[in-house]
């Protein structure tokens, strides 16, 4: 190729890549299903957009060097206080009957649906059993199940990554020393590539404890050391056994994400923007890689395996899974609803299938082009179905709002009560000890770890929680908190007003909404609570009391929206609304109790 093609290419790839991610984003549809049929037409329609002549032989070690970034952005996001109890032995069993289970489906059907030898039939299995959080995660994110699901879900999308890449590595050893026959599975291999993989990640996170923790680096040179430290350790355990850089990337991620002292969130922020090209940027030069003629033979039989692997495999490994435990039925069928295949069985197939063909054994060719018909296929499916099948099971997150009130004042309290007498399931949280006393002393359930979850995190979120309110009596901690919680919330986020006078550090100068309006702010409320004002709750057909200020309105759908500074909201006849009434004349008996 040219130097006129190559850079043509390049800036088509980047294209597509970045563009088919936000024509997903503007359709709410998972970017695979953009992204795949647009490398595949771009790489028959044209002569440019195919890795193997842009980069030749050392595409597949770009591509395993990329897989180790995202799977180390995956075990960021993996907290371990999260995975117990009846999470940890779910997501182990299936671990271990999606393994075994898929893997012995695709070797007894293999044969018969695609005449090819045990040896290749093997390999597709193997490469099959992965999962992937690039895949699961936009699928949990549209889908929004309940959160003990979603845990095992994405535990399960990104381990198995790391177990399938390990696999297939042993796998595709034993093939080759076996005279291109399904030679004998090799434990020791097995056993000694997890533990080269677990040495280097052990070796990887010292090093980045090193880089953020004794040598303080700031936020972009943390980053970059970051990037180094996961490249060069899956590149060193690359280079001792194949894949096992997978699991030294994983293990680094987890590192980073549950043990102290290594300052992430800064530099989060980098790596989400960083993975997300990277996916890109490989489904559509694999994709691009697949031709037409290499699909046509082996398209209806890929179809009939997809159907068995959905209909059939997939289902009995979560009944299996999920036994004896407290899954109830529905959320059991859901677990057996979700494997589509990702970005590790691609790449995986890129390398294994083009290795394989090199040396020789018969039908080879076939393991990329049936893998990225199983991709399109389970993405396909789970990515138009997984919606209607939750809300079908009812296994998604509960659409009545469940607000989260910042603040243990006596005045945020009782309007926490009237909220929860409106009939919201009411959440607190509260920084000092007298305001946590106020919190249980009402019965309102409080949050702690979650918050500081998102504190220290800001790629965490907020799980189950529909909108926030943040009205302590610190100005600049609520203007502060307002842009920490922004993007972790599946909702808004809103904030008491200061002062007018206020001449606080940033609460001035902070944009966001304001509750209530000019004349409710923090102070006008606190004081007038303190004077006898009372929160009430009544249906919005009742009689508007005199005095009264409508904070809120409760709709019959459970939805919660606020008077703000930009707007006054509108009551219907079936409407529940939230009021602050006027302070009792001086001499006048008030009811203290809230």
């Amino acid at each position: 190729m040219s130097e006129d093609d190559i850079l043509l290419g390049l800036a088509l790839i980047v294209a597509l890549a970045v563009g088919s991610q936000i024509l997903a984003g503007r359709l709410r549809i998972p970017a695979l299903i953009v992204l795949l049929p647009a490398g595949f037409t771009a790489g028959a329609l044209t002569d440019i957009v195919h890795p193997d002549r842009l980069v030749g032989e050392d595409f597949s070690s770009l591509v395993s060097l990329s897989v180790a970034l995202i799977l180390y952005d995956a075990g960021l996001g993996l907290d371990m206080r999260l995975l117990k109890g009846t999470t940890r032995n779910t997501v182990i069993r299936l671990l271990v009957f999606q393994v075994v289970l898929t893997w012995a489906a695709v070797m007894a059907l293999g044969p018969a649906l695609f005449s090819v030898p045990a040896a290749v039939a093997g390999m597709i299995g193997v490469i099959l059993v992965v999962s992937g959080p690039t895949v699961v995660g936009p699928l949990l994110e549209h889908v929004k199940p309940s959160d003990k699901v979603r845990r095992v879900l994405v535990w399960e999308g990104s381990l198995i990554d790391a177990v399938g890449g390990i696999l297939g590595a042993v796998v595709f050893h034993s093939i080759v020393s076996g005279g291109l026959q399904t030679g004998h599975f090799r434990v020791g291999s097995f056993l000694g590539s997890i533990a080269v993989g677990l040495a280097g990640g052990v070796v990887g996170a010292a090093l980045l404890w090193f880089a953020l923790r004794l040598l303080r680096l700031g936020e972009t040179l943390g980053t970059l050391a970051q990037f180094a430290v996961v490249v060069v350790m899956a590149a060193g355990c690359d280079a001792v056994y194949d894949d096992t850089g997978l699991i030294a990337a994983i293990v680094i991620g987890l590192a980073a994400a549950n043990l102290p002292g290594f300052d992430m969130p800064a530099r989060r922020p980098f790596f989400e923007t960083l993975v997300q090209l990277i996916i890109g940027l490989l489904f559509v030069s694999i994709s691009a890689s697949v031709t037409p003629e290499s699909l046509a033979p082996v398209l209806l039989p890929t179809l009939a395996l997809v159907a068995a692997l959905v209909l059939v495999v997939r289902p009995v490994i979560a009944l299996l899974s999920t036994l004896r435990t407290d899954f109830t039925g529905r959320q059991r069928a859901f677990i057996g609803w979700m494997a589509p295949r990702g970005i590790v069985a691609a790449s995986t197939a890129t390398t294994f299938s083009a290795a394989l063909t090199s040396e020789g054994l018969r039908d080879a060719d076939k393991i990329l082009p049936v893998t990225f018909l199983v991709i399109v296929g389970t993405v396909l499916v789970y990515g138009l179905t997984a919606k209607p099948v939750a809300t079908k099971l009812d296994v998604v997150r509960t659409a009545r709002f469940r607000p989260l009130l910042l603040g243990g004042e006596p005045w945020v309290v009782d309007l926490a009560r009237a909220l929860r007498t409106a009939g919201l399931d009411v959440l607190m949280w509260a920084g000092s000890t007298r305001g946590q006393a106020r919190i249980e002393a009402a019965g309102i359930e409080q949050t702690a770890g979650e918050l500081m979850a998102v504190a220290t995190d800001p790629q965490a979120r907020l799980e189950g929680i529909t909108s926030v309110f943040l009205l302590t009596d610190d100005d600049d901690f609520n203007a502060l908190v307002a842009v920490v919680l922004r993007d972790s919330v599946d909702g808004p986020v809103y904030r008491v007003g200061p002062p007018p006078d206020t001449r606080g550090v940033v609460a001035p100068y902070t944009s966001g909404e304001i509750l209530f309006g000019r004349q409710l702010v923090r102070h006008t409320l606190a004081e007038r609570h303190e004077r006898g004002a009372r929160f009430d709750v009544q249906p919005a057909s009742a009689p508007y009391p005199p005095g009264y200020e409508t904070l809120f309105v409760v709709r019959p759908d459970g939805r919660l929206e606020p008077t703000t500074e930009a707007r006054a909201v509108t009551a219907g006849e079936d409407d529940t609304l939230v009021l602050l009434g006027p302070a009792p004349a001086p001499g006048v008996g008030v009811d203290t109790a809230g």
